[in-house]
């Protein structure tokens, strides 16, 4: 029998509403009120609270459908049940039935309404732990065996695989029962003949049956019981598909395969594992953007960015083209769509594909120069140490082609090689430090870094500045400016929005200095001579008394720190992206280089 994603969700639903459990809303992927994760990644976590007794339950008895993010093990993505999304049907019991009642519940629901094989299905459980002094969960043994599970299908697991926990901190906890599906001898011999349960191939997870929340771990590592017992379940719907199904791995399920299909269409050399990725990355990405996410390089902003900007780089590597992105995600969204995998849908398709493409084009031109640079870099053989690509080639490409480290990790692994992230690491903290000290006034000037996108960037906002001032009025003056090898990003006073007749005004003159190829000038003088010959100085008290002023021809003349191109015609095309208001009486304008 085959069954449809919506066929298996309602199923599910079904089966627990009729067994009096309460259906609650999927809610957003990222928390609400919870500083502890930055997205949703299992289907009890928006009702944590509820199982340490800080919030009443809606009901004794829940179910639902909620979308989870994992990103982890984002190097897992590709292979045959590995997604950084997926959407977990979970059942709860807050206080109310425990072990037995949730094992019968499961094993009725696996083999009377999704008839599931008896022989197919293995299961997990905690075999104790004398060091934390938490005994082994033989009642859930019993349970099993009770419902009909031999005792040849039941495997004792450790800690770290069957008792379960939010992290190190303080969260209630507790052993679980993981429910797995026998996919045949085609990956490896049976658990029976072996005696080792393979838990990658043969065997898949299909459900934790039972989180039995019976504990609180505490911070200095010891636990206590809670003063409700209660259970938590969840089961990954795309697995489910995946095997109920007979299928190789969930990229063969409805949720994936058309998109796949698309892409595999649109490239010149397929790749299985990169088909996959790009299909995986666009469908997290969009249920991130939905969810009001911006990309940048921080928290929930950077997992985005770092989703989108591994997809294109997967793109790049099969021969797509640019374009191909934009079309995964609008195919992406209307299959989401079909599938009833989508969320409250916040913004419009339209919407998602912008910022997408957006994104895209902030990033094409440094992933292109950046994988030429990292060609060459390992085509030499002295720029190879042991298998290792030399560390300070590693920081090059992230400090003057604003290449993502993780990027180049990636690369490296598919050549055979290499990186040592630690001494990355170290290379930017001391590059840190220096930026603090000797180029202190650098960051004065907003740079986040010194890459030589960033430089080209902070010179454009000298001729910005300049052009500002002559669109709208003399008093435009910058109030604080924000750089990335990206984008730049420039304040000013000024009361109201600019039109975009003066929008397009600002970035002709720009243009058109760039196109004169005028040469910057710096000059070392006192803080008062750099007042009399005109330089602008915004910031005086950030200033010693002898200063540093940068000429771009006759046009601009500004106090800064440095550093900058030495002509302008270094530049490219300058674009304004963005007009918004940043406060009262202060405008921003993003713009880019392209």
């Amino acid at each position: 029998m085959k069954y449809t994603i919506k066929e298996i969700k309602e199923l599910f639903l079904n089966f627990f509403e009729k067994n009096n459990h309460k259906k609650i809303k999927n809610s957003s992927i990222v928390p609400e009120n919870d500083d502890s994760l930055l997205f949703i990644n299992a289907g009890m976590a928006p009702i944590k609270r509820v199982f340490t007794g800080e919030v009443e339950p809606e009901s004794a008895r829940m179910c639902n459908m909620q979308t989870c993010i994992r990103t982890n093990d984002i190097e897992s993505i590709g292979d045959r049940h590995h997604l950084s999304s997926f959407c977990m049907l979970g059942s709860w019991s807050i206080g109310d039935y425990f072990k037995e009642t949730a094992i019968k519940l499961a094993y009725k629901f696996l083999i009377n309404h999704l008839k599931i094989p008896k022989e197919k299905l293995y299961v997990t459980v905690f075999n104790g732990d004398e060091k934390r002094k938490l005994p082994a969960d033989s009642e859930s043994e019993k349970f099993w065996q009770d419902v009909g599970v031999p005792s040849s299908h039941i495997i004792h697991s450790s800690f770290d695989d069957n008792f379960w926990r939010m992290g190190e901190g303080e969260s209630p906890c507790g052993p679980c029962t993981e429910v797995f599906f026998d996919t045949g001898d085609k990956y490896v011999k049976s658990y029976e003949e072996t005696g080792f349960f393979d838990d990658k191939l043969r065997y898949i997870e299909i459900w934790n049956a039972g989180v039995f929340m019976q504990y609180m771990q505490h911070a200095d590592g010891t636990y206590t019981r809670l003063k409700l017992s209660s259970v938590d379940t969840g089961a990954g719907l795309e697995r489910l598909a995946m095997n109920l199904n007979g299928l190789d791995n969930v990229y063969e399920t409805e949720a994936y395969a058309p998109v796949i299909k698309l892409i595999e269409s649109a490239v010149k050399k397929p790749d299985e594992k990169s088909l996959r990725i790009i299909a995986d990355h666009a469908r997290t990405s969009i249920y991130i953007i939905n969810a009001g996410v911006e990309a940048s390089n921080l928290k929930r902003g950077y997992i985005l960015r770092r989703l989108l900007r591994r997809a294109m780089r997967h793109i790049r590597a099969i021969g797509g083209d640019d374009e191909l992105l934009k079309q995964v995600v609008e195919k992406t969204v209307d299959n989401l769509n079909e599938t009833t995998l989508a969320p409250e849908w916040l913004i419009t398709k339209e919407q998602i594909v912008q910022k997408v493409v957006e994104e895209q084009e902030k990033f094409s031109k440094l992933l292109a120069t950046g994988l030429k640079t990292f060609e060459q870099f390992i085509s030499a053989k002295e720029n190879i140490e042991n298998g290792q690509l030399k560390s300070n080639l590693v920081f090059k490409l992230y400090d003057t082609f604003g290449f993502p480290f993780e990027i180049t990790k990636e690369l490296a692994t598919e050549h055979g090689l290499t990186v040592d992230e630690t001494e990355f690491n170290k290379l930017y903290e001391a590059h840190r430090e220096v930026s603090k000290g000797d180029t202190g006034k650098t960051f004065k000037s907003g740079l986040a870094d010194t890459s030589e996108q960033s430089v080209k960037l902070h010179t454009a906002t000298h001729l910005l500045h300049y052009a500002l001032k002559k669109v709208l009025n003399e008093n435009a003056n910058q109030k604080g400016s924000n750089i990335t090898p990206e984008r730049l990003r420039f304040d000013f006073n000024f009361e109201r929005k600019m039109t975009p007749e003066e929008l397009k005004e600002v970035e002709n003159i720009v243009n058109d200095l760039i196109k004169k190829e005028l040469p910057v000038i710096k000059e070392e003088m006192s803080i008062e001579k750099a007042k009399q010959s005109g330089a602008i100085g915004l910031f005086e008290s950030k200033y010693g008394e002898n200063v540093t002023v940068y000429s771009i021809g006759d046009y601009s003349k500004e106090l800064c720190g440095g550093p900058h191109v030495s002509n302008t015609k270094e530049l490219g095309k300058f674009k304004i992206t963005k007009e918004e208001s940043s406060s009262a009486g202060i405008r921003r304008i993003k713009a880019v280089l392209e």
